[in-house]
């Protein structure tokens, strides 16, 4: 069996669905690594904090926005070996918030239908999420 020689990081991301269907990406801006790319929002799991605790924390502090870990359903998940670190990302879907979505960290943020992903510059590690997300919705 290969074993991970990098850094295992553990990601959770969320993909926001408005009543029409459509997916809300965010830009990561520039300053970050991978900026400029579109990517789910989510963030790093921190020690001793479930996935969907972590989500629930960076879609505040990222987008303005309260989230309930019982409105967040698992869908899938990546697994990606970047050269410096392993990513491991759950994705949750979430259609129901409360609050007016606005970015807190300077990214951009846009609404696609799931098909127009397939066509934005996305981190290696988004992309196979794409197609799971397409078949759910």
């Amino acid at each position: 069996m290969p074993t991970i020689e990098a850094n295992l990081i553990l990601v959770v991301a969320c993909a926001l669905v408005d009543g029409d269907g459509r997916v809300l990406v965010a830009e990561r801006p520039s300053g970050k690594t991978m900026a400029g790319l579109w990517e789910f929002p989510g963030g790093k799991v921190e020690p001793h904090e479930t996935p969907e605790a972590a989500l629930i924390r960076e879609l505040k502090e990222e987008l303005s926005i309260d989230v309930t870990a019982a409105c967040l359903a698992p869908l899938s998940f990546a697994s990606h070996a970047y050269d410096d670190f392993h990513l491991l990302m759950p994705l949750y879907v979430c259609r129901k918030w409360d609050g007016q979505i606005a970015p807190r960290e300077g990214q951009k943020t846009q609404w696609k239908r799931p098909r127009e992903l397939f066509d934005l510059p996305m981190p290696a590690a988004d992309k196979p999420l794409i197609a799971a997300l397409r078949d759910a919705l």
